[in-house]
């Protein structure tokens, strides 16, 4: 049984591969080294990291200035009636009332299974990116998204969570453990149900997109492969197979939106569940600065052969940064990042919700709690659900 190609793919592009189900984990996906490999149809322009700087300053200026007052911590269940909390995740805080999940998404930075900042206008950010791609991506695969009556929060209907990430890659990079690239350089060539070709670089593009799922956990996801998710319990295989082409799917489509706006989509991860009527619904995030890996498209080309890592507008920098100066998987205590770094990150997702929605972030500027000001919003509009 094989997935078929996604109708989202851009054009001329390959299919994604076939992915291994049961009974019987012979049947492998490979990936061909000897396949050409797509030249990316971007024109040459100014780096996106470079682009209007004096907007730039101003957000780093913004940045610096609300560093005191970022989203780390809420308690709405103590300052919204009837709101229950439900669960705490690395940035996310899930709370449930009415019926309903409200996802408050917190200025927490994370990386390495643990939180290491706190970033400025992040929640907003992700929050309003989410918005974005839930919306335009309802074609391809329905969502779970009820309203977002706040900047940083999402309303959603009420899903039983399928226990497992589906994460979607395009290239062999990434600096933590379960990266593919890590994986690939410690001399794995089995992973999650794909078969690797030997002589692959660092942040080389792969000859079609694959899917290397984990297990969702709370201190650490483990990659799994179809089979074993199927064999654990987790999914049925008709869901598996379903669930796999709509990640396929919203992965082709995403790639192409992106490299549209000068961007490549290198990773991502979904996550999904199922409404009270049965339907398969995507929830959490889409395609944040968060949940996925972005390079400037028209350098990566002449780095990558210049064996230069490519530019990128998501938060690998920051992990670089800690990997360089501890060990942030066994180290009890973690060195502060500087305030450079997170003001550079606040603007890199800024700029990445700009370059993809074509649309101008809109900064605070009211002095007020973020806080006080979700409780009050989500309150109101909790009353007239």
């Amino acid at each position: 049984m094989a997935l078929s190609p996604s109708p989202y793919a851009p054009a001329g592009a390959k299919p994604p591969l076939k992915t291994p189900f049961l009974p019987s984990l012979r049947r492998h996906t490979r990936i061909s080294m000897s396949a050409p490999r797509r030249r990316l149809a971007v024109s040459p322009s100014v780096s996106l990291l470079l682009a209007g700087a004096g907007h730039r300053e101003a957000v780093l200026s913004a940045a610096r200035a609300a560093l005191s007052n970022c989203l780390s911590e809420t308690h709405l269940d103590l300052s919204v009636p009837g709101l229950q909390a439900k669960a705490r995740g690395k940035v996310r805080d899930v709370y449930e009332g009415k019926g309903y999940m409200v996802l408050v998404t917190t200025d927490r930075q994370s990386a390495f299974d643990r939180v290491l900042a706190s970033i400025p206008f992040k929640g907003q950010v992700l929050n309003e990116t989410s918005m974005w791609w839930f919306k335009n991506t309802e074609h391809i695969v329905p969502n779970a998204v009820v309203c977002s009556p706040d900047k940083n929060v999402t309303i959603a209907k009420k899903c039983s969570v399928f226990q497992v990430e589906f994460v979607v890659r395009g290239f062999v990079t990434g600096s933590t453990d379960t990266s593919l690239w890590t994986v690939y350089n410690n001399g794995i060539r089995s992973y999650c149900g794909n078969i690797l070709p030997d002589g692959m670089k660092k942040n080389q593009k792969l000859s079609a997109n694959i899917l290397t799922p984990t297990t969702k956990a709370t201190d650490h996801d483990v990659p799994v492969s179809p089979d074993e998710i199927v064999k654990m319990g987790l999914m049925t295989k008709d869901e598996y197979l379903d669930v796999s082409r709509k990640a396929l799917s919203l992965f082709a489509y995403g790639q192409q939106v992106s490299l549209s706006h000068g961007l490549l989509l290198v990773d991502t991860k979904y996550e999904f569940g199922k409404d009270k009527d049965g339907n398969i619904m995507l929830i959490d995030e889409v395609h944040t600065p968060d949940s996925s890996r972005y390079w400037i498209a028209n350098s990566y080309e002449e780095r990558f052969n210049s064996g230069l890592e490519p530019e990128n507008m998501d938060k690998e920098f920051l992990r670089l940064w800690f990997k360089d100066h501890c060990n942030p998987y066994e180290d009890e205590v973690l060195p502060d990042a500087p305030e450079g770094l997170v003001c550079e990150l606040a603007w890199r997702y800024i700029s990445l919700y700009e370059t993809i929605t074509d649309s101008k972030f809109e900064i605070p500027v009211s002095k007020e709690s973020i806080h006080d000001r979700i409780s009050k919003n989500v309150s109101v509009v909790l009353e007239s659900l």
